[in-house]
């Protein structure tokens, strides 16, 4: 029997596999790079490895997905801001040991440096844009409210707070602004996978021990990520036997696509991109 469906819901539907098609891609590649060129130290290494255009790719893939599923739930409006913070990973490399970076010992290389600019002014330029375009939208189709308005604005502080960081101190951005827009990345996933759990009205019944466990289990992998962090600081040996921060990313990467195959199953049907409607 042929399912019948409506364009939209055909078309949201694609988005949310192309989320996972994405993360299966950047997977995929680190996980090429692993064995042919050895296991990187993190998984945001990856970025100066042969898979570091599936990486920034892979990335900028999910942001513009998250914005395509775009809605009137808080769900979506935490991944709208979601979606600036992938970008913000996506062009601003993480740092690595090179013997460029002097005493600091690690550090974004100065051959980078020339791209992180490039690419962060022409992803803050169309935030921006969007931010604007959203706005005009929602007066035109006479859908402002409370919670677009939240979102824009949260989007347009996410974006300017990190154009004012690399301004005001470029060399503090380049040595934390990815951690730092990484970290916040996965606490929204785990926000809107805690939403989903502990809110009868978010998820069926079925549906909410699994979006706990993925909540809890991304809050673990942060932690054991900044417990790791903090004791390479103090000059702990974190490589032995396997790269610590590359294998917590990659728990965190893994939860990210549970999430995502559980969004997936549980709105297959739904015809309306809001995750809520009505929210």
């Amino acid at each position: 029997m042929r399912i019948r469906t409506t364009s939209t819901q055909r078309t949201y539907r694609y988005v949310r596999v192309t989320i996972l098609a994405a993360t299966l891609l950047l997977i995929v590649a680190v996980a090429v790079q692993s064995v042919t060129g050895g296991v990187p130290a993190s998984l945001s290494a990856a970025y100066y490895t042969p898979a570091g255009p599936m990486f920034v790719s892979a990335l900028f893939v999910v942001a513009a997905a998250f914005l395509a599923l775009s809605g009137r739930s808080i769900e979506q409006g935490l991944l709208d801001v979601a979606a600036v913070l992938a970008l913000a990973v996506a062009v601003v490399p993480t740092t690595v040991e090179s013997e460029v970076c002097g005493p600091a010992g690690r550090c974004v290389p100065s051959a980078v440096v020339p791209t992180v600019v490039n690419n962060g002014i022409a992803v803050a330029s169309v935030v921006y844009v969007g931010v604007l375009a959203a706005l005009v939208l929602a007066r035109v189709q006479g859908t402002v409210s409370r919670g677009v308005l939240l979102t824009a604005g949260s989007v347009g502080v996410v974006a300017t707070g990190f154009l004012l960081w690399a301004l005001v101190a470029p060399d503090a951005f380049l040595a934390l602004a990815h951690n730092a827009a990484a970290v916040a990345f996965f606490l929204l996933i785990g926000a809107v996978a805690a939403l989903a759990a502990w809110r009868p009205q978010r998820a069926p019944q079925r549906f909410r021990p699994a979006y706990a466990a993925v909540a809890v289990g991304i809050l673990f992998a942060l932690a054991g990520l900044g417990a790791t962090l903090v004791a390479a600081a103090l000059g702990a040996d974190t490589t032995v036997p396997v790269p610590w921060v590359f294998l917590g990313e990659a728990v965190a990467l893994g939860l990210f696509a549970v999430f995502w195959v559980l969004q997936t199953v549980e709105l297959w049907d739904e015809p309306d991109p809001r995750l809520r409607a009505g929210t």
